[in-house]
């Protein structure tokens, strides 16, 4: 599957961010699958800690996400993620573009949470 200009922007940001903030950057896992029967894959996974980023594109040109049965989809996905252990956050490309900052906290703070282990 071809991956989005705001999954580009993600992941270029991802490692300058960190650097920025005196961490090594640990990159992702890229279009990863996480459920045994189905074929939904996150956009990007730190599986260890069984992190998922998903970027939310197409949401002001009428694309799948902001559809009824996008919505509805996504649901799915995400539900089925969180009934396996899985947190996923989920970023627009406003947030890659305008808070980059805040995204990557956000992602930070889930990836060094003390119950991500148990």
């Amino acid at each position: 599957m071809a991956t989005s200009d705001l999954e580009e922007q993600f992941l270029a940001a991802w490692p300058r961010l960190c650097r920025a903030n005196g961490i090594e950057p640990v990159l992702p896992e890229r279009e990863c699958y996480f459920h045994p029967t189905r074929k939904w894959r996150f956009d990007f996974a730190w599986l260890p800690q069984r992190v998922a980023v998903e970027i939310e594109g197409g949401l002001w040109q009428g694309g799948r996400h902001g559809t009824a049965l996008g919505m509805i989809a996504d649901m799915d996905k995400y539900n089925a993620a969180a009934a396996a252990g899985w947190l996923v956050l989920r970023f627009s490309g406003k947030h890659i573009q305008s808070d980059p900052q805040g995204m990557f906290e956000t992602i930070c703070e889930a990836l060094t949470r003390e119950d991500w282990n148990d």
